[in-house]
């Protein structure tokens, strides 16, 4: 079970205690109504002694009674007779406490390390340290067991639950007191012995009246009161009769002292039995009747009910630092001077009695009374079974008098005597099968026994077990066999015995209750997390339990916050099912709650995971996310949300640079480049690096910069992604993103397109602009804030269709108009899920307005390669970064196209052919120094103007030629240089200008047979 406030030892202490009932005159519940409070209410608070007493047991040993706590309740009496099970209003108040008491957001929790548990991961096993967070308390547990025990009607089995004493309350502003007190003590005395009455039940026939004058100190005469007080002590003896002054607070001493509320706590938590008892009886065909004189129609009973929703700060309004310490004097004084020697000497009276009419030994009269017939037996009806449980004593019964007597030794804490009695009554009972009386006796015996401070006596666990299945199945009555359970459940959690508790707790759960069984299943879940070697999923399942059973009573914030703490323990170990499951609860539960982010959250969990459920409930699933984020954001976004679906294979992302060439034309056969239609190749990657090292080193006299960055038009997985790659304005960059439909359901995406931010270079914007973004980077929906339209376009794909787990590839495009840094950063979309009757490719676009459709986006987040170069690479697992979407947007460059004419597709060896090359420059920047290189320059030369005429193969050539070409070898390696000139001016360089070709003759020798394509 969970940790709790209490003790087990204060816990039962506590659940049975004396009780007292309260008979008030009109005018002195008008003296504590300027309070907003009944005088019962007024007493609870102090109820507890801080002060020990004492009395003498029948062998006039001193008997210590520590921390005692007394019940005041006020007299209601009524003729319902007791039920074996809760009424309906009685469940309706005990759902309610469990309701109003939450945890509180950032309540402490614990948590504790469980495990060494063997948990096996992509087929390796690795040692696990489970880590669970739970609520180390369960308060709402506490406040239904206490109310529970509370609202327990008094039986005819036992005396718990009786009253042992009446305060008759009267106000010394009466005319008469004496005369008042005279009246009240009538009816009480009518109330206990007309026979008009089940309820109250009294727990001896010479009841304690306790008179008390009750004097507000504001308004009555206060020499008059201590006169009235002087002739009661003479009526009723000092130890009979109190004077109690409260009221003492004025307006000007309650603007500057500051006085505590002590009876919100205890209006809100003690008040169920109050309401159970007004409520349960006012509600049946039953007769009800408030005790309260001089009105015919009593308003106490709804003043009594409206005061547990009163403000807290208005309690005790009228009263004083010093009433309360009168108040919780008069609570001393009764108890020590009235209640305590009037249960004493009742001790005595029913031991003397049992004395004289059966001996010294109870069970050799019961055998005797077997064998001669002798004593009254039970009564019972002729058609009743010797063994039912309806069996019903007489009030003067000798089985009920040693009840009556372990019950009050009980109360006072003889819990050695009390031991005795009821082992005692335990024989009588069953030797006359009497089954109910029999039970209650061997449950009480149990705790007693258990309570027995330095008692080497065990605690007799078999007594309760027989008790609860005695309650259970013989009598039906599963009130009394739940409060065997609670005190038995809390011993054996005392004793570290979590397993027997949880057992019992479980064996407690049954369809009549679910609330009853929602909070034991939860109580059981906890003593398995408590164990020596805690059963961590034995705690997870009975919390699901717990959660469902919650969830059939209504408590549905409960039943999330077992889900959830579940969710703990099944989350990544490969349980897909359950976490489905679970998800799909918590989503449900929390959308009822109008929790719609966590709802979502829960909802997406289902969704992103692969899920091994069919294909009509994995679209149940999509249609509740989708609806669920409809009603969340209502198509007013703020800030756009991660959507699940469909997956993203980051690390498959491939980015593009650059224009996609231009197709051949005619004879003209394209020189191969770089593209997305093309593999990888590793080795024609290395090759591609070392021609372009050489033609750097060839251009700054043999040697390779420090910073040289390959160029590399086409970044992947296998790519070196370290160093941001360099973009060019005014030239599309191309995302190819890998998008997987995990899900057996088709999903359409409809306007698809990337996000990015953009950090943009200062000089490239206007100022009105620049003070716009403060520094920021901008992104696209600050673009459209601000009216640019000029940093970067981007391309969006208007419909995208992905079929049941398909695989497809998707490419957008950006074009970026400025320079500065580009961080691509996601893609956002619109989610649309198919309606029950799924969709075809041909249907798509015609069903696309009818389904529901929700905006998102998805983050590009690119795990980089595992770091290895330190020691600390290799004994951390580390992750370089990789930059493939952070590309840096460089100004304007040239960009050369290559063609090939009449370019041989076989030669024989030795065989020289002529073919012609095409440069052509289709940016908008000059391009000067052209180099090329080539891993076999021995098998062609070009031609120069004076070795060859450069005659143009192409008409688009001849127009666009505008310059001669002279070809120098500039090394014996691999490296050629070509300077053009203009045509008229032979004397200077010169450019190839924009949008320009030229086409070159080139000769081609090849010594051994190769076939170029």
């Amino acid at each position: 079970m969970a940790r709790c406030v209490q003790s087990v030892q204060e816990f039962i202490q506590d659940s049975f205690v004396p009780m007292v009932a309260v008979l008030c005159s009109e005018e002195a519940e008008r003296v504590t109504r300027k309070n907003n409070l009944n005088f019962a209410e007024l007493l609870r608070p102090f109820c507890r002694l801080t002060s020990e007493g004492h009395i003498r047991d029948p062998n006039n040993q001193v008997q210590t009674v520590k921390n005692l706590r007394i019940c005041v309740n006020k007299l209601v009496a009524s003729q319902n007779t007791t039920s074996a099970v809760l009424g309906p209003t009685q469940r309706q108040l005990l759902s309610e406490v469990v309701l109003s008491c939450q945890p509180q957001d950032g309540a402490v929790t614990n948590m504790i390390t469980v495990g060494g548990y063997q948990l096996n991961f992509n087929g390796k096993g690795c040692l696990l340290i489970f880590v669970f967070v739970f609520l180390a308390t369960t308060p709402w547990f506490e406040a239904y067991r206490e109310n529970f025990l509370q609202s327990m009607p008094a039986s005819d089995h036992e005396f718990l639950n009786y009253f042992l004493a009446c305060l008759l309350v009267v106000s010394s502003t009466e005319a008469v007191p004496v005369e008042q007190f005279l009246k009240l003590s009538q009816e009480q005395h009518r109330v206990q012995h007309s026979g008009e009455y089940t309820n109250p039940k009294w727990f001896i026939p010479n009841t304690l009246k306790y008179y008390v004058l009750l004097h507000d100190m504001s308004e009555g005469n206060e020499h008059r009161a201590d006169t009235v007080y002087e002739d009661m002590k003479q009526r009723y003896g000092p130890q009979g009769c109190y004077l109690l002054k409260i009221n003492s607070r004025t307006l000007s001493t309650g603007e500057d002292e500051q006085i505590p509320d002590p009876w919100s706590q205890y209006l809100h938590r003690n008040n169920l039995h109050n309401q159970v008892s007004s409520l349960a009886f006012s509600t049946s065909n039953n007769h009800f009747v408030n005790i309260l004189l001089d009105t015919a129609s009593s308003s106490g009973s709804l003043n009594n009910l409206s005061t547990v929703n009163r403000g807290a700060g208005s309690h005790g309004i009228c009263l004083t630092l010093n009433d309360h310490d009168h108040i919780r004097q008069f609570i001393q004084e009764f108890t020590f001077r009235g209640l305590l020697p009037h249960i004493e000497k009742n001790i005595r009276q029913l031991n003397d009695q049992l004395v004289s009419r059966k001996g010294l030994s109870r069970s050799l009269f019961t055998a005797t009374k077997k064998w001669f017939g002798g004593g009254k037996g039970p009564e019972k009806s002729i058609n009743e079974p010797k063994s039912t449980c309806g069996l019903l004593y007489p009030p003067e019964a000798p089985e009920l008098q040693i009840r009556k007597m372990a019950d009050l030794c009980f109360l006072i804490q003889h819990y050695e005597l009390a031991y005795s009695c009821y082992h005692t009554a335990k024989k009588d009972f069953l030797s006359d099968q009497a089954m109910l009386y029999a039970a209650g006796a061997l449950e009480m015996a149990a705790v007693a026994a258990f309570l027995q401070g330095g008692a080497p006596r065990p605690y007799p666990a078999h007594y309760m077990d027989t008790a609860i299945q005695t309650y259970r199945d013989v009598c039906k009555n599963m009130v009394l066999a739940e409060r065997c359970a609670l005190l038995s459940a809390e011993i054996l959690k005392s004793q570290g015995k979590y397993s027997e508790a949880a057992s019992l707790l479980i064996k407690m759960t049954s369809e009549d209750s679910d609330l009853r069984s929602a909070l034991l299943l939860e109580q059981a879940a906890h003593c398995f997390i408590n164990m020596r070697n805690p059963m961590v999923r034995k705690f997870a399942f009975h919390m699901i339990l717990a959660g469902h059973r919650f969830s059939k009573a209504g408590q549905r914030r409960h039943a999330l916050r077992c889900y959830c703490q579940a969710m703990q323990v099944y989350k990544e170990r490969g349980w897909s099912l359950a976490e489905d499951h679970i998800n799909f609860t918590i989503g449900r539960q929390s959308f009822t709650l109008h929790q719609p982010e966590n709802a979502v959250i829960a909802f997406r969990e289902i969704l992103a995971n692969d899920s091994r459920q069919t294909a009509t409930q994995q679209g149940a699933f999509l249609r509740e996310y989708l609806y669920v984020y409809k009603n969340v954001t209502g198509g007013n976004e703020v800030s756009l949300p991660q959507l699940p679906l469909p997956c993203i294979h980051s690390s498959a992302t491939r980015v593009y640079f650059g224009h996609e060439r231009r197709l051949a034309e005619g004879e003209k056969q394209a020189a191969t480049h770089v593209s997305l239609d093309q593999e990888y190749d590793q080795d024609l990657a290395a090759m591609w690096r070392h021609l372009e090292e050489q033609l750097v080193a060839a251009a700054n006299r043999g040697l390779v910069p420090g910073n040289f960055q390959p160029t590399q038009s086409c970044l992947n997985s296998h790519t070196d992604n370290l160093r941001h790659p360099f973009a060019v304005v005014e030239e599309p960059i191309i995302v190819e993103v890998t998008f997987r439909n995990p899900l057996k359901v088709s999903l359409a995406l409809s306007n698809l397109s990337l996000l990015w931010k953009f950090s943009v270079e200062g000089a490239s914007l206007s100022e009105e602009m620049s003070e716009g973004l403060s520094g920021k980077a901008l992104t696209n929906e600050d673009a459209l804030a601000l009216g640019v339209d000029d940093i970067v376009s981007t391309e969006t794909i208007l419909e995208f269709y992905m079929g049941p787990e398909e695989t497809k590839v998707a490419r957008l495009r950006l074009l970026p108009h400025r320079t500065g840094q580009l961080n691509i950063v996601g893609v956002v979309y619109n989610l649309a899920g198919p309606l029950p009757g799924e969709l075809t490719p041909s249907t798509e676009g015609q069903q696309m307005m009818d389904m529901m459709v929700v905006h998102g986006k998805q983050d590009l987040r690119i795990q980089g390669p595992r770091l290895n170069q330190t020691k600390e690479d290799k004994m951390l697992i580390r992750h370089g970064p990789d930059r493939r979407l952070e590309p840096i947007i460089t100004p304007p460059m040239p960009l050369m196209e290559v063609f090939f004419l009449q370019f041989p597709t076989a030669l024989l060896c030795g065989e020289v052919r002529k073919a012609y090359v095409e440069f052509c420059n289709v940016s908008s920047v000059p391009l000067c120094g052209l180099r090329v290189a080539s891993t076999h320059p021995d098998f062609f030369t070009f031609g120069s103007q004076a070795t060859t005429p450069l005659t143009p193969v192409s008409p688009a050539s001849s127009e666009n030629c505008s310059a001669n070409l002279q070809c120098s070898l500039v090394s014996s390696c691999d490296i050629l240089m070509f300077v053009f000139f203009h045509a008229g001016n032979f004397s200077t360089k010169s450019i190839v200008l924009p949008f320009i070709s030229i086409t070159l003759m080139e000769q081609i020798c090849y010594n051994f047979i190769i076939n170029n394509t």
